[in-house]
């Protein structure tokens, strides 16, 4: 599947089911990415496929001048609601990480948590963040690595898509391919960290991601009759990998980038 084929599909997958359900389980991520960039006033800030706003919100609500980018115009809609219930002033628009309508050397800091890696075009990806960023201007992306608990997620799906991904996602979460990616042009440094989500059940993980998780719920609902062979799957996957002290405790380990433009 070409690139732009991929990313019209994306906008309209990742805006079905209330994603907001997902972000929630992510918040330490979200916490982590923040903190590294020290949110303030006069801070201009981008948060890139920005969801439904939650790094956003927080950059906002300590004094930064936020613009938040996403490929689907669903979760824009959704980021704005929040933001106005809220009292944050957030620029949010629909766009593609990929060819940003922004100007040079705009921000002074750009993060992205769990989502610029599913940019399928990477070197663009790249590119883009490396032109819109100030000289000494910071990055902060957090993303899932490819062995982690949500490659291994994603492992489950694959025997059940049509076709593999023009690339993976999960390459983000390789220090070795980020390097390559923007070692030009930040200077750059890698932590590790693990969050961990906890449910009672892989039935009641199933219920979660075939509902609200866009990739997901978009897969299961095209299945027809084979819907209920990835369930099966899915159930046993968790019950069998990640049960612990009675629930199921579903590591997912990722890669924190920070970088500081050269």
């Amino acid at each position: 599947m070409a690139y732009e084929e991929l990313k019209q599909r994306q906008s309209k997958i990742w805006g079905t089911g209330p994603y907001q359900r997902i972000t929630e389980t992510i918040t330490d991520v979200h916490a982590r990415v923040v903190d590294q960039l020290d949110p303030r006033p006069g801070v201009e800030w981008l948060d890139l496929a920005c969801g439904t706003g939650a790094v956003a919100e927080r950059a906002a609500a300590a004094g930064a001048t936020v613009t938040g980018i996403d490929l689907a115009p669903v979760l824009i809609e959704t980021a704005r609601e929040r933001a106005a219930e809220r009292g944050l002033e957030i620029d949010y628009r629909v766009g593609d990480c990929e060819r940003l309508e922004l100007p040079d050397a705009s921000f002074d800091a750009v993060s992205s948590t769990c989502g610029i890696m599913f940019a399928p075009d990477h070197e663009a990806a790249a590119r883009e963040l490396a032109r819109v960023t100030r000289p000494g201007g910071r990055i902060a992306l957090g993303c899932w690595t490819p062995t982690g608990g949500m490659a291994r997620v994603f492992g489950v799906m694959a025997p059940f898509q049509p076709a593999p991904p023009p690339s993976s996602p999960f390459a983000w979460g390789d220090e070795a391919h980020v390097r390559e990616l923007l070692g030009d042009a930040f200077e750059l440094e890698f932590e590790e960290h693990v969050s961990t989500l906890r449910v009672p059940s892989g039935e009641a993980y199933w219920e979660l991601f075939s509902t609200s998780y866009g990739p997901t719920r978009t897969l299961a609902e095209a299945l027809g009759d084979r819907r209920e062979e990835l369930h099966h799957a899915w159930v046993d996957f968790f019950e069998s990998n990640y049960r612990s002290n009675g629930e199921i405790a579903h590591t997912r380990e990722y890669l924190l980038v920070c970088g500081q433009r050269r």
